[in-house]
């Protein structure tokens, strides 16, 4: 047992519950790898965990669900990974910290195409992107959907997988800077909320057919809309709430035009070592190639998290956010 750094918080409440402090590193028991880590992605799910939207997972939280580094020993049993490979991994909590404990069954080996911070910041994010456009709507040529913050993690990696598949994108984003970052990765049409209800425009851009999936992370502020931009039996997929829970959505709320819903989780879509290894193999595929081009639009110290945080929840950030041991 040795000591690291990590970011921890000791209940729930805003980014100044965050702290900077000394923490326990375990060996590696069997199955188990050591992770030092290199670069820390930033999520919006980092900040339901810290103010208890979502449950608390013990006694003291340590943010952060995704991470890059390098493997510094092994525990018993252990195969296919050594010491001194580079490796990536997403889990719900925990990737906050200096060094890092963990099942080998929940790394990827990252390629030389895809760096630490690339890494860092697709693993949740990217792995998601994969995850709405092949499984939770699984997009066919010719389709039209919408996405909310399309100048976001997920947006920017969305605009640009749709647009290689022949999907038109139609996104919104708040404010001109954000709308031009969201046409410049792959988005058809970007409507502005900040200056308009993006529902007249939407159905203006598809000519009043509407859109086959609207992929909604926004939740309170947008779902009501989302709805009113589909075509009939077009497919509802909520996969977050950055301005807040759905609380008064009703299954009744799908009926106008048959529609269907679906509120999926990025890790019941990489439950096993199997499906992880594919999605991330398909992700870093698209990586190498060129159809995605990753945007790290900022960097803090990961001492700065608590900063990090304000930033993100007051939209004050584009693309992914890279957090620095």
């Amino acid at each position: 047992m040795s000591m690291q750094k990590a970011i921890i918080a000791r209940r729930p409440g805003g980014p100044e519950v965050l702290e900077w402090a000394d923490v326990e590193l375990p060996a590696p028991g069997p199955g188990e790898v050591l992770v030092r880590h290199t670069a820390v992605g930033l999520n919006f799910i980092d900040t339901y965990f810290r103010s208890g939207l979502y449950p608390w997972p013990g006694e003291v939280l340590i943010p952060g669900g995704e991470a890059a580094g390098v493997i510094e020993a092994l525990g018993a049993g252990v195969e296919g990974l050594h010491v001194g490979d580079r490796v990536a991994y997403t889990t719900p909590n925990g990737a906050c910290c200096t060094a890092r404990t963990l099942p080998a069954d929940r790394l990827v080996s990252l390629p030389g195409a895809v760096s630490d911070e690339v890494a860092a910041s697709v693993m949740l994010k990217g792995l998601t992107a994969h995850y709405l456009i092949h499984s939770s709507f699984a997009v066919e040529r010719g389709q039209t959907v919408l996405v909310h913050a399309a100048a976001g993690g997920v947006g920017l990696l969305l605009g640009q997988w749709l647009a290689e598949k022949g999907v038109r994108a139609i996104g919104t984003a708040g404010g001109p800077e954000k709308v031009a970052l969201a046409l410049a990765h792959g988005y058809d049409t970007v409507i502005d909320y900040r200056a308009d209800d993006f529902v007249a425009p939407v159905m203006a851009a598809t000519e009043g057919a509407g859109v086959d999936a609207v992929y909604d992370s926004v939740g309170r502020d947008t779902w009501r809309g989302s709805l009113k931009c589909l075509k009939k039996r077009g497919m509802f997929v909520n996969f977050g709430q950055s301005s807040g829970t759905l609380d008064d959505f009703r299954i009744s709320d799908l009926a106008p035009g048959s529609f269907s819903a679906n509120r999926p989780v990025l890790f019941d879509y990489i439950a096993s070592p199997e499906e992880l290894r594919a999605r991330a193999a398909d992700l870093f595929a698209a990586i190498a190639d060129g159809t995605l081009t990753p945007r790290v639009g900022q960097r803090w110290a990961l001492s700065d998290t608590a900063q990090a945080h304000r930033a993100l929840e007051g939209r004050q950030t584009t693309g992914a956010t890279v957090l620095v041991p």
